[in-house]
């Protein structure tokens, strides 16, 4: 295949705390529905943050025994749930077996949290790493009974893009003849808590979660953390005519690049996410006035939200005051490992119901994120050409454009 030979997504398998399937979560988004709330399942007393928007259970697919399903670490239930969830919305579950449905998932320190959860429970598994040999991807291969290839990455809060773009490549390559591609993380734990709490990247508005997570407002003081996944059935374009599938839209382009900045701050330089904006819409054969909607990265940090306005202003020029912007964010929190899936989902809303989501708690928008915003409420209007922005700690900028089919 070559990127004339597009690229469709056909399914969508997700859990968030906006809720556990597709339509269920686009209708929160564009409700502009907070899910942010105080900390739960352990003490948060000694935080500095103590809110967070929380996955507190995820479903069990169908056919799986509930038991041994409970009983797996709260990441494998989220991918599982995920992909199942996908392969059915798709039309594939059935057929699963007759195809090489290949997986490429970003995945958020898959051991680390799982030795986390072992220890806080009295566990010693940390101590006994033999015990995890087995990648948590294989064996969602063999519970789904997939033939294909699998692969994890992880490049932080842009390990999304990245997997949908792999994917895309296995599927021009031949490699495979569908793909799941997305991302998946429950970080929302005593560690990570902690870890960004004590960097004073966090949120500190403890006593009104709601309105915690503002991207691009004057009053916005650190992120909101959150958790969940989102998975996509993607497949070539005749593949998806030939079985008459619903088509969510087209994987039209991608970009990527590295500052290497630094470990958590973005850099202040905007010219390596600018060219990997560029190259996305270059990719997708698109200017950027075609662009009807971009959901930004901000995250609601001081530094990070100010940043990404200048690289919007460097690849938009004049265009950019016409063109909506939003960040989903404030109402989902940064979903870290998993931010971009969600994202990529949030696009696929926009584009299907003619609506955008917008950015809550956007009250006093900031001088410097001088932007043509969606505030507060949803717009009515069709955007048929979307971009995702995706800047991940360490200085991994992605850029995704969907195109509506």
């Amino acid at each position: 295949m070559s990127h004339q030979d597009a690229v469709w997504i056909t399914g969508v398998g997700t859990a968030t705390p906006l809720g556990h399937t597709y339509g269920g979560v686009a209708d929160h988004l564009l409700e502009g529905r907070s899910c942010v709330s105080r900390v739960s399942g352990f003490d948060v007393a000694d935080h500095p943050s103590q809110i967070a928007a929380q996955v507190l259970k995820v479903p069990c697919p169908p056919g799986l025994d509930s038991n041994t399903f409970t009983s797996l670490h709260r990441l494998e239930q989220l991918v599982l749930w995920c992909c199942d969830s996908a392969l059915r919305d798709a039309g594939w579950w059935d057929r699963r077996g007759d195809v090489r449905i290949g997986m490429v998932l970003g995945l958020g320190a898959e051991w680390h949290e799982l030795w986390e959860a072992d220890y806080l429970e009295g566990g010693k598994r940390i101590w006994e790493p033999e015990l995890d040999a087995e990648p948590l991807m294989r064996r969602v291969r063999d519970t789904l009974s997939l033939k294909g290839p699998v692969a994890s990455l992880s490049a932080a809060c842009a390990s999304g893009n990245y997997a949908i773009a792999q994917a895309r490549q296995w599927l021009e390559l031949g490699w495979v003849d569908v793909c799941l591609a997305g991302a998946c993380d429950m970080a929302v734990t005593p560690t990570s808590l902690a870890g960004f709490g004590n960097l004073r990247a966090l949120s500190r508005r403890n006593a009104e979660p709601s309105s915690a997570s503002r991207p691009f407002d004057r009053g916005r003081d650190g992120f909101v953390m959150g958790e969940g996944g989102a998975v996509f059935v993607m497949e070539p374009r005749q593949s998806a005519r030939n079985r008459n599938a619903r088509v969510y839209a087209e994987v039209a382009g991608f970009g990527a690049s590295s500052d290497a900045h630094n470990m958590v701050i973005p850099s202040p330089h905007p010219e390596p996410a600018v060219a990997a904006m560029r190259q996305a819409l270059g990719d997708a054969g698109v200017n950027p006035e075609e662009v009807g909607y971009i959901n930004a990265h901000a995250t609601s940090t001081p530094v990070g939200d100010v940043a990404e306005t200048r690289v919007l202003a460097s690849v938009f020029g004049e265009s950019l005051g016409k063109t909506p912007i939003s960040s989903t964010k404030s109402m989902t929190g940064h979903l870290l490992t998993a931010a971009a899936a969600v994202e990529a989902l949030a696009c696929l809303a926009a584009m299907e119901r003619g609506a955008l989501p917008p950015t809550i708690n956007l009250d006093e928008p900031d001088p410097e994120c001088n932007l043509c915003h969606v505030a507060n409420e949803a717009w009515s209007r069709k955007a048929s050409v979307t971009v995702s922005n995706s800047f991940g700690f360490g200085g991994s900028n992605t850029c995704l454009v969907l195109k509506a089919v």
